[in-house]
């Protein structure tokens, strides 16, 4: 099916000659000579696109814009103007125009930006596709997953779902774990059943055996009256315990001895009674390392270590991000009452080239900003942060050595130091985006005197 074009401009002789030239290379055009005219066209028929002039009588094409989009959503307009200013380009963008072209202009110009006005309509449309089709895989949470490694994750997590064995989510922060415990429990026989959460790191050391156990009243200074631990309001459900690295070493064993014997003894108690609980745990740090070294108990990793499932960071999932984007625009819009529809290509641009340190939770942040002071219905890099996506990463800038031998040592010492850094230290992470074995990674670690090998 032909391609159908509507021409708002004023001009009989250009809108003639766009009329017989884009019609010679397969589109369907219809032409109008003002506003109110082409107001009438979109009643009677639907576009693909428009080409609209900004300077027209009457109504002119920036006050047109906003009611051809209101009025034919999913339609791209494309502005012309032959007093093609910056502010001008921008004020068209911000209300929602995918493009500006200066007249005059080649037939060839107008070729390009058809094409690429359509080509991101079939991405779009494809993204949203496969948004609704990720999102209902998982239930109600919202996990977008086109990229390879997401796809495979949300296999192994529908095929875990049904059992009660324990599953331990690693990954860096923000990376959305939390959100992958809950689809696991989403998916599982304990759907209607609690869901409860609690960060290991973020409660003291002398409540967090109580907020988990529960404890009798009198067992201590202040515990006026007996109280549920978070095992118990979990019983039937899943207990989520996050940042699972974190936990306090004489609670590591007390956790071991409930895993296993699936019972629990508040404090100030003398006698245990069994719960029914589906532990998921997580954490961002590396759980196996701090195991062999002896920082965390190598049983409780292995009871904990059923389900494995390596959660990974942002900036690999490229693929994830334009899906993501969409998925966060449209949620803030609607949440804040934004007529906010899309996103421009230089902005888009920008977003994937950001390394995402913060992942998800950093998109998701910026996403929000970006609406809130968004002035049309499409983000502009203007909305970003500034720096936003300009990072440059060449680890040879300061090199002044120019023995290959030195270069080339220089270079790996940078380039794990780097990925040490951007996975927090996790080696096992590291070594994975380094595409090396973890021993080579510990060696290299020795060799180059980056700190301790030993874990």
């Amino acid at each position: 099916m032909k391609e159908r074009i509507l021409v708002v401009d004023d001009d009989a002789g250009l809108r003639e000659s766009l009329e017989l030239f884009l019609s010679q290379e397969g589109y369907g055009v219809t032409v109008a000579t003002n506003a109110e005219t082409a107001l009438e066209r979109v009643a009677e028929q639907s576009f693909d696109l428009v080409l609209c002039d900004v300077r027209m009588p009457g109504s002119d094409g920036l006050e047109l814009l906003p009611q051809l989009i209101r009025r034919a959503p999913g339609t791209t307009v494309i502005m012309m103007s032959a007093y093609g200013t910056a502010d001008l380009a921008i004020e068209a963008m911000n209300l929602g125009a995918y493009d500006y072209l200066t007249k005059p202009f080649q037939p060839s110009e107008v070729v390009l930006a058809i094409r690429k006005s359509a080509e991101r309509e079939r991405l779009r449309r494809k993204s949203a596709l496969l948004q609704r089709d990720v999102v209902h895989a998982v239930g109600q949470q919202p996990i977008i997953a086109a990229s390879e490694s997401m796809v495979a994750l949300l296999d192994v997590i529908e095929r875990a779902a049904e059992y009660k064995a324990t599953v331990l989510l690693l990954g860096e922060s923000g990376t959305g774990k939390e959100v992958l415990a809950r689809a696991i429990q989403t998916q599982s026989n304990r759907a209607d059943e609690a869901f409860v959460a609690v960060n290991c790191g973020a409660i003291p050391e002398n409540l967090l055996e109580s907020e988990l156990f529960g404890h009798a009243k009198g067992a201590f200074t202040g515990a006026d009256r007996a109280r549920r631990g978070l095992f118990t309001e979990a019983d039937g459900g899943t207990l989520f315990l996050d940042e699972i690295g974190e936990l306090p070493a004489t609670l590591q064993v007390k956790l071991l001895r409930v895993l296993q014997e699936e019972e629990i003894r508040p404090l100030g108690e003398t006698k245990s009674h069994q719960v029914d609980v589906r532990v998921i745990a997580a954490t961002s740090r590396d759980l196996e390392a701090d195991a062999a070294s002896g920082r965390f108990r190598e049983d409780l990793f292995y009871r904990l270590n059923v389900i494995r499932i390596d959660v990974p960071p942002l900036r690999e999932r490229e693929r994830d991000i334009p899906l993501m984007v969409d998925h966060f625009v449209s949620h803030f819009a609607e949440t804040l009452g934004k007529p906010v529809r899309s996103v421009s290509h230089e902005a888009l641009q920008r977003i994937v080239r950001h390394t995402w340190p913060g992942n998800v939770r950093e998109l998701k942040n910026v996403i929000e900003r970006a609406v809130i002071l968004a002035r049309g219905e499409s983000l502009t890099p203007e909305e970003l942060p500034a720096g936003l996506g300009s990072e440059t990463t060449n680890p040879l800038d300061a090199v002044h050595d120019l023995s290959l031998k030195a270069a080339r040592a220089r270079f790996e010492r940078d380039w794990i130091e780097q990925a040490l850094a951007r996975v927090e230290g996790n080696r096992t992470h590291a070594a994975k985006l380094l595409g090396i074995s973890h021993r080579s990674l510990l060696y290299k670690i020795k060799e180059y005197g980056l700190g301790r090998a030993d874990g």
